[in-house]
């Protein structure tokens, strides 16, 4: 099975649209890949998935063909290692602030010589031990994406963008408005977002972002960006199941 991410999107002739798995079950997981979803993201930033629950995640997502992302929480080796190990198609990094941080985000996905990570194929990444050629492939290849999400990292988006082993740039903008406090309607907060996306163009590396279940606002987003977030796992449930109920009851 070939989870690559990278070269889904060198393949893909649009955008990439995913969602957030913030639920900690494989069903979940198995009815966004029936709903048509390019890819998810697993969630462990702010989602309480640990470890093992994340490793069935990626199971269910491979086993029906769609790649897992997993958002990690932080910036440690070992968190990037091991989802890499259980078969994830890459990670996405919150609060990369400098080029610094970046290299040692991207050592951490990599394999000697490239980068720091231990070796180790008796996982589901090296099908346990009998293909250890995939293996390697994947801790020399696994997407990297560098999430962009303050003021110091949209001016370091260069210097982040030309990190060798990049595999994009991803803008929380959430995350970036309240760390501005910039309103996101606001002129100056979308000259930064505009700063990240002609710098994404211009060093001709893929760049993402995610919004809420707004598919005018997805379609608008799809000219500019080549993989893009909508809502959640959970809230796709909540919002499906208030339209029920409130179209039930009305009067």
């Amino acid at each position: 099975m070939n989870d690559s991410f990278a070269d889904l999107l060198r393949r893909s002739n649009r955008t990439l649209f995913g969602t957030w798995v913030k639920m900690p079950t494989t069903v979940s997981v198995e009815l966004l890949a029936l709903a048509g979803f390019d890819f998810v993201v697993i969630d462990m930033e702010h989602a309480p998935l640990g470890p093992e629950t994340v490793h069935e995640l990626i199971g269910a997502a491979r086993g029906h063909r769609m790649p897992p992302l997993v958002r990690v929480p932080d910036h440690q080796a070992s968190t990037i290692s091991r989802v890499l190990d259980s078969g994830a198609a890459g990670v996405i990094v919150p609060h990369v602030d400098s080029a610094a941080e970046a290299a040692a985000v991207i050592s951490a996905a990599r394999f000697p010589p490239q980068g720091s990570r231990g070796f180790g194929p008796t996982v589901r990444a090296g099908a346990w031990g009998a293909d250890v050629e995939t293996y390697h492939a994947a801790g020399t290849e696994a997407f990297v994406a560098l999430q962009l999400e303050s003021r110091a990292a949209i001016d370091e988006a260069c210097a982040i963008g030309t990190t060798a082993g990049i595999g994009g740039l991803f803008i929380g903008p959430v995350d970036l408005a309240i760390a501005t406090g910039l309103a996101p309607d606001s002129a100056p907060f979308h000259e930064l977002v505009n700063l990240a996306e002609s710098t994404a163009k211009r060093l001709g590396i893929p760049l993402g972002t995610a919004i809420g279940a707004d598919t005018a606002a997805a379609r608008e987003l799809a000219h500019r960006y080549d993989f893009v977030l909508l809502a959640n796992d959970a809230s796709l449930l909540r919002a499906a199941g208030t339209e029920l109920m409130t179209t039930l009851v009305a009067r």
